[in-house]
């Protein structure tokens, strides 16, 4: 397995947060009061993961980022995102199979949920760059499809394309977004959305006040190439056009 590190610097966190940042259906710059849900509850986190340290028995067999436990798996490149202005780790990447899931985990209260606000956010955000959103009921409960428009590689117009999948645990939330065919395809999703299954949050004991992000690090024994980059960054494809040269990297939620 690979570890690699990606730079980025406040002027492009701040574009790609709002690229990626909402709740509603169509038109995401139309903000909906959001009634109450009962389908947000469906997906049974307990049985079906992530999963919460206290959880686990113990954590052999898992790549230890701080925050986050990852299962290792054939194939598997792991990308850590570092924040340029503060050198601190803000995101970790699974690359595999030509598409990608990017992590992120941050306090939350004991009684509140976050995922219903944050697609609310994501909605916003991404209507405000001209794009559209779809809510879906997915895999882990309501998720949400992004496409934000973006020019490829040859000059042609097309859409950037994210999905958003989100789990309120005990005191942290996960969210996860999936770029590449992993975006646009159920079937190539599937080997990340094990993954995404498998992850396990170390929330730990330390007082955070609510969307705080949770520390990640780099494991002791990570290797990484010349460049500190992973070989073979994915591409997104634009609809009708050719591949970006990157995924979606966000890096706030609201």
């Amino acid at each position: 397995m690979a570890f690699g590190f990606g730079k980025k610097n406040k002027k492009n966190s701040e574009q790609e947060s709002a690229a990626e940042t909402t709740a509603g259906q169509g038109k995401a710059g139309d903000a909906l009061a959001l009634p109450p849900d009962p389908s947000d509850t469906a997906y049974d986190r307990g049985i079906h993961g992530p999963l919460d340290a206290d959880e686990i028995t113990n954590t052999d067999g898992y790549v230890d980022l701080g925050a986050l436990l990852i299962t290792p798996r054939e194939g598997l490149a792991l990308r850590l995102e570092v924040e340029e202005s503060t050198s601190r780790v803000i995101a970790v990447t699974l690359d595999l199979n030509g598409s990608s899931l990017q992590l992120q985990a941050f306090a939350a209260s004991r009684s509140e949920k976050l995922w219903r606000d944050i697609r609310e956010q994501i909605g916003l955000s991404v209507g405000s760059q001209g794009g559209e959103i779809e809510i879906l009921d997915g895999t882990f409960g309501k998720e949400v499809l992004a496409k934000v428009p973006a020019q490829a590689s040859d000059g042609s117009m097309g859409f950037r394309v994210a999905r958003f999948i989100g789990i309120d645990g005990p005191r942290w939330f996960l969210r996860g977004v999936l770029g590449g065919d992993a975006a646009v395809s159920r079937e190539a999703a599937q080997e990340l959305e094990d993954l995404f299954r498998g992850v396990v949050v170390v929330r730990g004991e330390t007082p955070l006040p609510p969307r705080d992000l949770l520390v990640l690090r780099l494991p002791k024994d990570a290797v990484t190439n010349q460049e500190g980059q992973l070989p073979g960054d994915h591409a997104t494809p634009a609809q009708g056009g050719e591949p970006f040269r990157r995924g979606p990297e966000i890096t706030a939620i609201g």
